[in-house]
Order: C-alpha cells, then sequence, then structure tokens
C-alpha cells in the first residue's frame, strides 16, 4: 500500500497523486520507490491510456526532504551512489513508461522536483506556480536530472537557470519549454489536462506508445543514413500493425475505429 501517493485508474486515465504536502511533497526513499513501482505498474496496464502526475497542497514538489537531506550528509560514496541510482531509476520509470504523461503542476516546483516535471511528456502548470534549480547553493549540482530538464528546457537555459539558481516563474517556465501550457487557476488547469487525456484516449493506444518512443529514438540525433532507416522501418511496421490498419480502414469507411468503440 503506498504511504506517499494515492493511485486512481478512471476511464482509461490514471493519477499518481504526491499526498505529502505536509512537506511540499518533498522526495524521500519511500516515495521515489513508490513512484518507480507506479509508473512501472501503470506501464504494463491495458487499461490505462494516459497518465497524470499531480500533487497536493500549495507546491508540486519542492526536493529532497530535510531528514532524507540529514541522512544524505553522512553517506559514503557508495551509499551516495546507491541513493543516486534509485532517484534516476524512478525518473527513468516516468521518462520511458510506455503510457503517455501530464504533469500537473498546481504549485511550486524546486530542484529534484523539476526532474518529476521534465521526465513527463507534457506539462502545464498555473501561472502562480514558481521554479528553481537550486542545487548549487547547497554546494551540489542536478546531475541526475540534468538529462530530463536540458532536454526539456534545451541547454540554453540550463547554462542560466543551473549556474545561477535563480527563481522563476510560470510563465518562463512556458517560455523555456518546461511547460506546454499555462493556467489562470486550478480549474482551468484540470480543463487543459482534461483536454490533453482526452486527445490521448482518442487516438490509437499502440500508435500512441510507438510515437513516444521515435520522439525519444530521433531527438539530439545525427541526420543519417541509420535514423532514415529506422524511420523508414517504424512507418512499415505501424502501417502493417493491426492498429494501424483499423485506424486506416475505419477512416477510409467513415467509421469509428475499434478502439473507440
Amino acid at each position: 500500500m503506498n504511504e506517499n501517493l494515492r493511485l486512481d485508474v478512471t476511464g482509461g486515465v490514471a493519477r499518481v497523486t504526491l499526498t505529502r504536502s505536509q512537506v511540499r511533497n518533498a522526495f524521500n526513499d519511500a516515495l521515489i520507490g513508490e513512484l518507480d513501482d507506479a509508473f512501472t505498474s501503470l506501464g504494463g496496464r491495458d487499461d490505462v491510456r494516459a497518465v497524470v502526475l499531480a500533487a497536493e497542497g500549495p507546491a508540486f514538489c519542492a526536493g529532497a526532504d530535510l531528514n532524507w537531506m540529514r541522512a544524505m550528509a553522512d553517506y559514503s560514496r557508495e551509499e551516495n551512489l546507491a541513493d543516486a541510482g534509485r532517484l534516476a531509476s524512478m525518473l527513468r520509470a516516468i521518462y520511458e513508461c510506455p503510457k503517455p504523461t501530464i504533469a500537473r503542476v498546481q504549485g511550486d516546483v524546486y530542484a529534484g522536483g523539476m526532474g518529476l516535471v521534465a521526465a513527463c511528456d507534457m506539462a502545464a502548470g498555473v501561472n502562480t506556480a514558481h521554479f528553481c534549480l537550486s542545487e548549487v547553493k547547497l554546494g551540489l549540482i542536478p546531475a541526475t536530472i540534468s538529462p530530463y530538464v536540458i532536454r526539456a528546457m534545451g541547454a540554453r537555459a540550463a547554462h542560466r537557470y543551473f549556474l545561477t539558481a535563480e527563481r522563476f516563474d510560470a510563465a518562463e517556465a512556458h517560455r523555456v519549454g518546461l511547460l506546454h501550457a499555462l493556467a489562470s487557476d486550478e480549474a482551468a488547469l484540470d480543463a487543459q489536462v482534461q483536454s490533453w487525456t482526452d486527445a490521448l484516449c482518442s487516438a490509437s493506444p499502440n500508435a500512441v506508445a510507438a510515437c513516444k518512443r521515435l520522439v525519444q529514438d530521433v531527438a539530439h540525433r545525427e541526420l543519417e543514413a541509420d535514423l532514415i532507416a529506422q524511420t523508414v522501418e517504424g512507418i512499415a511496421d505501424i502501417r502493417a500493425s493491426d492498429d494501424g490498419k483499423e485506424g486506416v480502414q475505419s477512416f477510409l469507411q467513415k467509421r469509428k475505429p475499434s478502439w473507440l468503440t
């Protein structure tokens, strides 16, 4: 049973909600393990078409829990390697989840919490939220979250915010690409998330999963023969798949595809 998050599945949409609002949904070992397990499990469920990562309280995620940080202060290098490895495994479980993922950002996001937002495929946030990569102020670096944050906001913005640890607002998070959409309040935030989950649930689940892998496989690669060959194989495989055949036939026959009936 989860002690640090709540998991609900309704109408094909799974909602993973952080429930440690008393500590601003900060990470500890237990929460990291529960998130890893949740996204790994949801990725294999046929009844799940999309996953929303949300949080309770005024903050989305404030990074590391203070008690967890106190324990880490006395870790050996080997213990730090194991600890960072668990965080890295959780972030990868979110990023590589076969289901599309949405971060519903209702409040502030700091340090490691930035990795949660960046690891999701889509992110929407209220315009009152603030963001900060604060690690250098503590003599640390945002190493474990960096593959996801840099992919989300780009190297140029990462240079600035990794190095200065400046606090920035939701409008800036939207400008640099960390957020895809801004909302005036939580009702508008829910409406935006709903519009995305509706779109995801109306598409072929097989094609959505393949598109997610396609972006991850193609991004940042050189335009060369191996990449072109991979994309040629990708479209040939999806055309020959059951969903591919059903989608084209339903379009030509002007009827709903099987995944909508």
